[in-house]
């Protein structure tokens, strides 16, 4: 496919597609599944078009004569064909026979949640690697490998170049669009997810400001664990007429079925001894482009300090908030395709916070903090160190993501890592 820009999926795609039958590639609108997915396609059905809708529901068994892979594109318009794929893999359980694509989670849920038949894979906005800004030269497999890899390598990205990316965004489409158009490109993704998303999903938007205000404030809570009842305030400053919870619980609802939403669960340790850590998730936008566009700030806005926008309480500054945000973006695809899991750690004190724990399934961790600055000193390392003090062996490593030029393990053995050359 001319132009196609490859992604950390693809290899999960590559191990997966000749083992199984049915595979369920799911993320928001405009994270590329349909270019990955058509790679790999004999057949197309694009079902965002009524007539190939009309078609297939007039004629299912078209599914099962069809060339594989058969490729279900935005399965969620009709949600039957979930139930149809199922049963066809229940008569043939051949690998490599279907991939759906969905950006959303129907309204009418399918009758089956498909165990056992189609394996669900998240896909997400393209990582800094995905954009192509640097090359890697520590890999998260390193790290969770735990043998205390070498970590080394150079880069001549910056903050600028960090805040330039994440006003990007890390949708293929929009990503090296001009500034104009791309601003333009980001407040029409989210002008549609109000006047077209949320009534697909079966949610009229009555008041579509309040709306907008609540997911500005959202927005505004990036990288905080900020409460719903904190959200609704900033959201409606001075209103004495808030929305009910009701109306907000229903935006968080519709917003994570659009794959939208993407926040940073508590962890929660299954052999450590800790006892009183905080489960309240960290929030997170799909891209940190669309928290700063809801937000309207600049490059320079950004690098100056002067952040317009609702008040929300966090440690730092916005871009520090944002950076973070495009960490675990990252960090989230590296993630899953190690086979692990990403988390945050905060004790019910608050006492200690780990921004990141990532998870491999023998419960085993890697733990890494995240630092706006370039440098690294002694007092950004105190959390990683009472970390380790407690963990002993069950942590595999620790790391500070930073915007510096560098990367190396300090006297101490945790990595230093600027963002750029940090990959799967």
């Amino acid at each position: 496919m001319k132009g196609y820009v490859a992604r950390v999926v693809d290899t999960e795609l590559d191990e997966l597609v000749p083992g199984l039958p049915a595979i369920a590639l799911e993320g928001p609108k405009g994270v590329g599944k349909t270019a990955t997915a058509q790679r790999r396609a004999g057949t197309t059905f694009a079902l965002d078009d009524p007539a190939a809708r009309e078609l297939l529901a007039a004629d299912p068994g078209r599914l099962d004569r069809a060339d594989n892979p058969v490729l279900v594109d935005e399965w969620q318009r009709y949600p039957l064909v979930w139930d149809l794929v199922r049963r066809s893999v229940d008569r043939d359980p051949s690998p490599g026979r279907f991939l759906l694509t969905g950006s959303a989670t129907p309204v009418t849920a399918p009758t089956h949640s498909g165990a056992g038949r189609i394996v669900r894979v998240r896909m997400r906005p393209m990582t800094l690697m995905e954009r192509g800004i640097a090359a890697p030269s520590v890999g998260l497999s390193d790290l969770l490998s735990g043998k205390g890899a070498p970590v080394e390598g150079a880069t001549s990205i910056a903050l600028p170049h960090y805040t330039d990316e994440i006003l990007r965004s890390g949708f293929p489409a929009i990503h090296d669009a001009p500034p104009r158009a791309r601003r333009a490109q980001l407040d029409g993704y989210l002008a549609r997810i109000v006047e077209h998303d949320f009534p697909e999903q079966g949610h009229l938007v009555r008041r579509p400001a309040t709306l907008l205000a609540w997911l500005t404030a959202y927005a505004a809570a990036t990288s905080t664990t900020a409460s719903y009842s904190a959200i609704l305030d900033a959201a409606t400053p001075g209103d004495s007429e808030k929305p009910a919870k009701t109306t907000t619980i229903g935006y968080r609802d519709v917003l994570t079925q659009l794959w939208l939403l993407d926040p940073v669960p508590g962890w929660l340790p299954s052999r450590s001894p800790f006892t009183r850590l905080a489960q309240v998730p960290k929030h997170q936008l799909a891209d940190p482009a669309l928290a700063a566009r809801l937000l309207g700030v600049t490059e320079d806005s950004l690098l100056s300090g002067d952040t317009p926008g609702p008040r929300i309480p966090r440690d730092g500054t916005l871009l520090g908030a944002l950076f973070e945000s495009l960490v675990a973006l990252n960090l989230r695809v590296y993630a899953q395709a190690n086979e692990a899991t990403l988390h945050h750690l905060r004790t019910r004190d608050g006492r200690h916070e780990v921004d990141f724990i990532i998870q491999r399934g023998d419960h085993k961790v890697v733990a890494i903090e995240v630092k706006l600055s370039a440098t690294v000193d002694d007092r950004d390392l105190v959390h990683l160190h009472w970390l380790r003090d407690q963990l002993g062996q069950d942590l595999l490593d620790a790391a500070v993501i930073t915007t510096g030029t560098d990367a190396y393990r300090r006297a101490d053995g945790i990595a230093v890592i600027p963002a750029a050359l940090l990959g799967p």
